[in-house]
């Protein structure tokens, strides 16, 4: 499908939701999808090349496939995607954890051991969280198509002496899925992933493992906006490793998830509009990056002192401390972290400006966030609602870079 072909079919379902007086919202619902992923089919920005998602969108306006898409095959199977065609984001990735992921193995009896090929799923794995980093979530959805069905199958049959590792390599899959799920704003699939992670984590004898499968447990709460669960999770990790990490010796990796859990706390107090607590946590996670003396990358967490202040400008954000957001964000550099974390910090340094109405600033800062992280822009709701207030604040003087920003983003008030 060209970019014009996926404009005119946007533009198609737009119309039909329209004539029959559906909202964004409510025909996502009605097909499990959040209304990020439909505005971006009807701006032509999301294809949808798979026959059974062609048909879930044709029931949910109500029309006939062909109506919907008049070239699309009835009876034959979804093709694959032509070269060069992009598939729908994390899609593919959401049927994977949907059931059991190895149903015939439970059937097989007991199955032969066979070699797993631990070194080429050690790379597998690690390729995942490089695209997850990179936020080429569709890549990602691609890659765990194949990926995860074979790891499932490989704790099951693998040798003994091997299964522990691949218990570890599944729960990090896992965590990447999840990480991604958080960022494609579709927590409920990321609390399944997260609850796997932790289930493969404890299998593989890692107990450290369990508790970055929390971490992203707790990330999920926040994003569905379940706060006391958010914080039951973190803080019952918290506690543990508060009594883990006493000793002078406690080991960076102990520490890193200490201190990334001290910051889900800061942005779960910060929702609840809990300042003094939200500082607090935050000031925590600082004393914890003073003690680990660095940057690291334990648990793809990227927890540091670096880290620790581009979370520190998000909760300033959070609580509308957009001048603190801003003093704080200026002194950051912030190279050596990966792509999402960059993106993040530029789209929250968009927000302080725009909240202190400076919108040629905000604009430039969601500018560079959009540039490495396009998706970021264009799903994330707070950089929405902030481009959507620089459109109002600007009126009728609105400058072409911004409306342009606006309609990508589906942003327009």
């Amino acid at each position: 499908m060209t970019p014009e072909e996926r404009r005119a079919f946007g533009a198609r379902v737009a119309k039909l939701r329209k004539e029959r007086g559906l909202k964004q919202e409510e025909l996502a619902a009605s097909l499990g999808r959040t209304a990020s992923w439909l505005s971006q089919v009807e701006r032509g920005v999301q294809p949808v090349n798979r026959l059974d998602v062609l048909r879930l969108l044709a029931d949910g306006l109500g029309v006939s496939l062909q109506t919907l898409r008049p070239d699309a095959p009835v009876e034959t199977p979804a093709p694959a995607p032509a070269e060069g065609e992009t598939p729908n984001d994390l899609d593919q990735a959401r049927l994977v954890i949907s059931g059991h992921p190895v149903p015939e193995v439970l059937l097989a009896g007991r199955a032969q051991p066979g070699p797993s090929n631990l070194p080429e799923l050690r790379a597998a794995v690690d390729t995942i969280w490089e695209l997850t980093h990179s936020n080429r979530f569709a890549e990602l959805s691609a890659t765990i198509g194949p990926l995860m069905p074979r790891l499932e199958r490989a704790v099951r049959t693998a040798p003994q002496e091997e299964r522990p590792e691949l218990w570890l390599l599944l729960g990090r899959t896992y965590q990447a899925l999840s990480a991604a799920f958080v960022r494609q704003d579709e927590p409920d699939a990321a609390w399944v992933a997260a609850d796997r992670a932790i289930s493969a984590a404890e299998q593989s004898g890692e107990p450290l493992q369990v508790f970055a499968g929390i971490f992203r447990l707790a990330q999920a709460f926040v994003r569905l906006k379940h706060l006391d669960q958010a914080e039951h999770a973190a803080t019952t990790a918290v506690n543990a490793l508060r009594e883990h990490t006493k000793e002078a010796t406690a080991s960076a990796e102990a520490l890193s998830l200490l201190g990334s859990l001290h910051l889900v706390l800061a942005l779960v107090q910060a929702r609840a509009g809990n300042r003094g607590e939200a500082r607090r946590e935050t000031q925590k996670a600082r004393e914890v990056a003073k003690r680990l003396g660095g940057d690291r990358n334990d648990f793809n967490l990227e927890f540091g002192p670096t880290n620790v202040e581009i979370q520190a400008v998000s909760i300033a954000v959070e609580l509308g401390d957009a001048g603190e957001a801003i003093d704080v964000g200026q002194q950051i550099d912030a190279e050596a972290l990966s792509v999402e974390r960059r993106a993040r910090l530029a789209m929250d340094m968009g927000r302080a400006y725009a909240q202190r109405r400076q919108s040629g600033e905000a604009l430039a800062c969601l500018l560079e966030a959009e540039q490495l992280a396009p998706e970021l822009i264009h799903t994330h709701v707070a950089a929405r609602n902030a481009i959507r207030e620089l459109i109002l604040i600007a009126g009728r003087s609105a400058s072409p870079e911004l409306k342009a920003l606006a309609e990508r983003a589906d942003a327009q008030p």
